[in-house]
């Protein structure tokens, strides 16, 4: 299946690259999500007279998870839990945690964003956790689990 890109795509190509995907990953996902479009001369004229429009809101798109980046770089969060005598949680911390830390610290982040590649915490410590906020923007933000009072 040929689409024409309408939004920079991660591992695919960015704004006007003519792809072939799977029918599937373009039917499903790429379409509905107006990430895409089909590649027809129809779509093609279209897009040409709409480029400078998309690539201007993918401008803003950037610069705003920049800004959002700047805000949390360097930042700690500490989140208390609940801990057993050896350090051991009782059950972990996830993405869902650390987007509501994140919210009570007056910070927007999804959980989507959320990068742990180690998969949830399940001890005390500090660690490092990735935050995808845009497909040009990561940042890495310091987590540290202490037992709660």
């Amino acid at each position: 299946m040929n689409v024409i890109l309408l939004d920079k795509v991660e591992n695919l190509g960015s704004i006007g690259d003519l792809v072939t995907v799977k029918p599937g990953y373009g039917r499903n996902y790429l379409l509905p999500s107006g990430k895409a479009s089909l590649a027809t001369k129809e779509n093609l004229a279209e897009f040409e007279t709409r480029r400078a429009e998309l690539e201007k809101h993918a401008a803003k798109e950037l610069a705003a998870a920049q800004d959002r980046a700047n805000l949390v770089k360097g930042m700690e969060l500490i989140i208390p839990a609940n801990v057993g005598s050896e350090g051991k949680l009782f059950g972990s911390i996830g993405p869902i945690d650390i987007s509501e830390a994140f919210e009570k610290v007056g910070v927007e982040v999804a959980r989507s964003e959320i990068r742990m590649p180690d998969g949830p915490i399940h001890e005390v410590g500090e660690y490092s956790i990735g935050l995808h906020l845009h497909t040009d923007v990561n940042v890495d933000v310091t987590v540290r689990v202490v037992a709660e009072e």
